[in-house]
């Protein structure tokens, strides 16, 4: 599969997530240990919020290891919000327009799993597609199509109720058409204020999905350790896996959930896939 990162709170430099922990996303990159593969070496990308309109993206194919890009890149980039994805790929080739993040105007979305046989599935989810937006699915993804189903269902108006209608689609066509398990993942989402992370699959055995604990109760539980007043109340970092060891930092994320993270308010919900609303045209 994958692993992605999800940070917010006060700007930092990109290293200071993709380096810097003893089993940062870069490490995790040869070495993960909660995947389905150790090594994620099939490109990757970074997404990021700044002064501007719309965040900005880095694609590459090269392992992240070893991209002096990317290292160039996350020694001067600094952000209060950026996705950061690392790609281990299956069924769909190695290139920069199958990357993630995925953006659309100033929403970015990630993904780590997959769609079961996708290629049954594809012409069916690609016809429930906006043809609005169709026209901007570059790549050959699960991913993509997931996210440009998630728009058509109103992503920009109410994220969560999207991709519950998202997923709630790819279930049912795979019923249909006799594919079992249909989804597996977790997706992040986000808009530049507010982040989604969701933890779902059809079978209820998803992918790990890990958030930190708020800042306050770090420095309460560790309050001579440096670490723990270097980052903003409001810091949250949300994971495939977690970046370090220490106790009490990494708490994992339930099955069927959605967690919402804006400014110092987050919340965990409850995450259930739904067919989409009557007024979609889907293929039948």
């Amino acid at each position: 599969m994958c692993r992605w990162l999800a940070y917010s709170g006060s700007p930092i430099l990109l290293t200071e997530a993709l380096y810097t922990p003893a089993h940062s996303l870069i490490d995790q990159s040869l070495h993960s240990r909660l995947g389905a593969e150790t090594t994620n070496g099939d490109g990757f990308g970074v997404g990021w919020y700044d002064d501007t309109p719309t965040p900005g993206v880095f694609y590459s194919t090269e392992p992240a290891w070893n991209d002096h890009n990317l290292h160039e890149l996350a020694g001067h980039v600094r952000s209060g919000r950026f996705f950061t994805h690392i790609r281990a790929a299956i069924g769909s080739a190695v290139q920069q327009t199958n990357c993630h993040p995925f953006r659309h105007d100033k929403w970015l979305f990630m993904h780590n799993g997959y769609i079961n046989e996708f290629s049954t599935l594809k012409r069916d989810l690609a016809l429930a597609v906006d043809p609005s937006l169709f026209p901007e699915i570059q790549g050959q993804t699960d991913t993509e199509m997931l996210f440009h189903l998630a728009l058509t269902f109103g992503l920009e108006d109410d994220p969560q109720s999207a991709i519950e209608q998202a997923i709630g689609l790819v279930e049912a066509t795979g019923t249909r058409l006799g594919v079992p398990n249909p989804f597996q993942g977790t997706v992040a989402t986000t808009d530049g204020d507010r982040t989604w992370a969701v933890r779902y699959s059809s079978e209820g055995k998803s992918r790990s999905l890990y958030f930190t604990t708020a800042v306050p109760k770090l420095r309460a539980l560790y309050p001579d350790d440096p670490r723990a007043h270097e980052f903003s109340d409001d810091m949250r970092v949300i994971v495939s896996e977690p970046l370090g060891d220490l106790p009490g930092v990494w708490n994992e994320v339930p099955e069927s959930t959605c967690g919402v993270v804006a400014g110092d308010d987050d919340e965990l919900r409850p995450f259930r896939p739904k067919a989409p609303a009557p007024a979609v045209a889907v293929a039948g």
